[in-house]
């Protein structure tokens, strides 16, 4: 383990905040130049860039959570789990199931954890400093766009209260992970295997670039403009040459599709990845 929240309280105070103790050769900067590429794609999809400018809808920002919670196994979970209530009503563990592309991400967790756990660095690297990065970030625009209470109720995830400067805790995870000894062909699949995680959240990413296509645009605000009761015909996504026979609305069709098995949670580890598209911000 490189270093745990409640460990790392009295170490963290002795780290200078102006200090660099990276070196070309060292892990942390390894991994930053190795995952560039990655990193700038994801940063620039469709559905991140909206996201940030707040266009984000709740029933999305709802099953990403969700979708977390499938994947971390952690210290984050207790955290995830208050704001899967909060979301979900107390029923939440029956009203969620993983998706095609959680379940994915989470089988390659569990196979280089069990074959190669050397590689789950890349994961730990990509998944918790971005949460202490842009995932900050990303609490700040989910709580103003969709009006989540002060007091971080749903954004449960994104606070850490045991880590009160972030700047610093990140210099301290990085030196320790500066200090783990492998050598430079390990390093490098240590860098593949994050550039893995990339890869398979901006198909995440992709899949709910489709998915937001479907759904009406949202507000300022994030809320829906159409929620799929009353008249069918004022549907937005009737048009004028469609069929209007049927008494069923297509944002219904829209939201079912959100919750099926396929798609249900496909935010697999979304905004977990956003945040790490900022990591090194």
């Amino acid at each position: 383990m490189l270093v745990t929240e409640g460990k790392a309280l009295s170490e963290v105070e002795d780290i200078g905040m102006d200090v660099d103790f990276t070196s070309p050769t060292d892990l942390s900067e390894i991994l930053k130049e190795g995952t560039k590429e990655a990193h700038d794609r994801a940063e620039n999809t469709q559905f991140v860039k909206d996201f940030l400018k707040g266009k984000i809808h709740l029933e999305l920002f709802k099953l990403g959570t969700a979708a977390l919670y499938f994947t971390y196994s952690l210290h984050r979970r207790e955290p995830l789990e208050r704001d899967l209530e909060y979301f979900f009503g107390p029923d939440w563990k029956n009203e969620i199931q993983s998706s095609d592309a959680t379940t994915a991400y989470v089988e390659r967790i569990h196979y280089v954890g069990e074959f190669e756990p050397e590689l789950l660095v890349a994961h730990a690297y990509t998944r918790y400093m971005g949460d202490l990065s842009g995932g900050q970030v990303l609490k700040k625009v989910a709580q103003r766009a969709l009006h989540f209470p002060s007091t971080g109720e749903g954004v449960q995830f994104y606070i850490f209260d045991n880590i009160s400067n972030p700047t610093q805790f990140k210099q301290l995870y990085r030196a320790r992970l500066n200090s783990l000894e492998l050598d430079r062909r390990n390093k490098e699949r240590v860098v593949e295997e994050a550039n893995r995680a990339f890869e398979f959240n901006m198909q995440v990413f992709e899949e709910l670039d489709q998915i937001g296509k479907l759904l009406p645009k949202a507000p300022e605000g994030g809320h829906l403009m159409h929620d799929g009761k009353g008249n069918p015909r004022m549907c937005p996504f009737y048009t004028a040459k469609g069929n209007v026979e049927s008494s069923e609305c297509p944002y219904r069709t829209v939201v079912s599709l959100l919750k099926s098995s396929s798609f249900q949670l496909v935010l697999a580890i979304v905004v977990a990845l956003i945040a790490a598209t900022y990591l090194m911000l």
